[in-house]
């Protein structure tokens, strides 16, 4: 189990560590939408005015599905990974941001920013992280030159 544990992590990379970590839970987070459906959340009346809240459910796990996905792609591919993750937490903030603007719930403006920070934030500051920092050589003297 151990050795199997090792040879994922080795495969996925930190990047893709962090891009299936992320996509199992969008995934979950939508499920969990599904199976205990909220009659009124406060502060996304923007989202429910459109669909139930169950439909947008599914937003978060296609975006996890492909986030997860895409933890298995070579770097440099795994980009639409980075940009579905970050798709769902933008919506959230911005329906508690209208919520909070319109004056519907007092609290949407602080639960915007902590989705885009402590969400879209997080997945666009590791979207630029690479996947191995190897610091440079050491520079050799050249023939025939003293150091």
């Amino acid at each position: 189990m151990r050795q199997a544990a090792r040879r994922l992590r080795k495969r996925l990379g930190r990047r893709g560590q962090f891009l299936l970590i992320l996509g199992i839970g969008k995934v979950w987070w939508g499920i969990g939408f599904i199976i205990t459906p909220q009659q009124d959340p406060a502060g996304l009346q923007l989202l429910t005015d459109r669909c139930s809240l169950a439909t947008w459910a599914w937003l978060w796990i296609t975006a996890g599905v492909i986030t997860a996905g895409s933890a298995f792609l070579q770097i440099g591919r795994d980009r639409w990974g980075f940009f579905a993750a970050i798709v769902p937490p933008s919506v959230w903030a911005l329906a508690y941001l209208s919520a909070a603007l319109t004056g519907e719930y007092a609290r949407g403006g602080t639960v915007a920013l902590w989705y885009l920070t402590s969400h879209v934030g997080v997945i666009m500051w590791a979207a630029t992280v690479p996947e191995h920092s190897v610091p440079p050589l050491p520079r050799q003297p050249r023939k025939g030159k003293a150091p």
